[in-house]
């Protein structure tokens, strides 16, 4: 039983995040932060088992036997909850559950919204002077929201929290007041707290549900009425990228880099990251050409994968890289050149624009009398490279050395976010035949002409590509971009 904080995925604590590591399975909500899943191991079952207001996807009695019946699998199960467990998330339970059936298991707590969500807003619950205590209700059954518990909850001192209870927000007001609270009791309404969605709304007792409505906030919610509600601890620092939203598409490696860079900045992502790497490299003829790397007189690698799995190659097949000397290194793109430079080689050729043409043009350029090229590069790569190179006569060998392949197989979706990034080509191609779609509101980013091509045959629409294409140069468009339209 993981609690796995609540609004962005470093709030899990670190023990949470070590025990994702060693899961078989995990049963997940719907409240966490979808780069949790990125701690889980390639080939753990991740079952979506969320429940919210009006869409309850799953039964709880049914929770309950998935647990017993991965458990007694031998499966080591991950049961993670969004907040804290206890704290109004049915962990308790499902322990019961446990216990019934004899199954060990361990509780690693978590940060409850119920004091986080009010704290990052600038709220704190209890403050001296102010409120020496609170008391967190849940808004989200009839039974708590009864004529004789206003009149409760109405005489309690200290500061109220209600969780799960916008939809009934009005009528929490109204109970309040009709059992004697103040009309002027300071209230908020924190929606998407934590996350670069997150959305705060002041006022008070009497006017709070018109607030909220007027200003469309949605669930989830954290209310909080009383005196601390009125106080606004935040910083006046606000980071470039809050309230931006962006879809990551591509490999783990890809998406991880570049959703951290952006959710330093204050932007919510979302990884499409079933992308996988599929090698070549126990293909005979690959082993072959490797054995035979002194015959040419350049290497062509034009992305980070290519470069990467280059290396592998040589010391899973023995091949000391001593043997490379004398041989010339072009490479597309800073990512590719920063593979060589782990391992002691330095990209002789490298364009300022990263692309296929531009790199064909440095190549035409600095050609030799007997020049022979290798070009290792990904199954589905684009074709301009090899063409420029065999318009100037220039002999090279194109090896394809991996494909990327997409893993996903659950049903397609409209992509809403405000940008959506595609790592290459083939990753377009991938989820565009899979039957996803891009909002008309969805900006698309890509690095490489060939990619926004791709997306322009299969999507209709125009991407940007950044100036620097890299990981920060996608991080500098998207700011560039929102400081235009401020």
């Amino acid at each position: 039983m993981i609690g796995a904080g609540c609004g962005r995925y470093d709030l899990i604590t670190i023990r949470g995040m070590e025990a994702l590591k060693k899961c078989d399975v995990v049963l997940y909500d719907s409240l966490i932060d979808p780069q949790i899943l990125e701690f889980l191991p390639e080939c753990c079952e991740k079952i979506y088992v969320g429940k919210r207001a009006g869409k309850h996807s799953m039964p709880q009695e049914k929770i309950n036997a998935l647990l017993v019946q991965k458990a007694e699998q031998g499966c080591t199960v991950a049961r993670l909850k969004g907040g804290d467990p206890f704290v109004f998330g049915r962990g308790s339970e499902e322990l019961l559950t446990l216990i019934k059936n004899a199954i060990p298991f361990e509780i690693i707590p978590g940060i409850s919204s119920a004091v986080a969500v009010p704290e990052m807003a600038g709220i704190p619950v209890t403050h001296r002077g102010i409120s020496r205590s609170f008391h967190v209700i849940t808004g989200h059954t009839k039974d708590d929201l009864l004529p004789e518990q206003f009149s409760l909850y109405a005489k309690l001192s200290g500061t109220l929290v209600f969780l799960m209870g916008l939809h009934a927000l009005e009528q929490i007001a109204r109970g309040l007041l009709q059992y004697g609270r103040s009309p002027d009791t300071p209230a908020a309404v924190i929606s998407h707290g934590g996350t670069a969605m997150q959305q705060v709304v002041r006022g008070k007792l009497q006017d709070i549900s018109e607030i909220a409505k007027a200003n469309s906030i949605s669930s989830p919610a954290v209310i909080v009425v009383g005196d601390t509600a009125a106080l606004a601890l935040c910083s006046p620092e606000k980071k470039m990228l809050n309230g931006i939203s962006v879809t990551a598409i591509g490999t783990k490696k890809f998406t991880q880099k570049l959703a951290k860079k952006l959710t330093e900045q204050g932007a919510s992502v979302d990884c499409e990251n079933t992308f996988t790497v599929v090698s070549y490299e126990h293909d005979p003829q690959i082993a072959e050409i490797f054995a035979d790397m002194a015959s040419y007189t350049m290497i062509v690698l034009t992305s980070q994968n290519g470069a990467e799995l280059f290396f592998h190659v040589l010391q899973n097949l023995h091949i000391d890289l001593r043997k490379l000397s004398g041989i010339r290194f072009a490479v597309i793109g800073s990512a590719t050149a920063n593979v060589l430079e782990e391992h002691g080689i330095y990209a002789d050729l490298m364009p300022e624009t990263f692309s296929s043409e531009c790199l064909a043009e440095m190549i035409i350029r600095h050609k030799t009398e007997k020049e022979n090229l290798l070009l290792l590069r990904a199954e589905r790569a684009s074709s301009e490279l090899p063409e420029l190179l065999s318009q100037q006569g220039i002999p090279f060998r194109d090896v394809k050395l991996y494909d990327v392949k997409c893993g996903r197989t659950a049903p397609p979706q409209e992509i809403h976010t405000d940008y959506v990034i595609f790592g290459s080509s083939s990753e377009a191609a991938d989820l565009y035949h899979q039957g996803y779609t891009l909002s008309a509101d969805t900006t698309a980013i890509c690095l490489g002409a060939s990619t926004a091509s791709a997306i322009k045959k299969l999507y209709g629409i125009d991407a940007a590509i950044p100036e620097i294409q890299t990981d920060d140069g996608i991080v500098q468009l998207i700011q560039h971009r929102k400081g235009r339209s401020e």
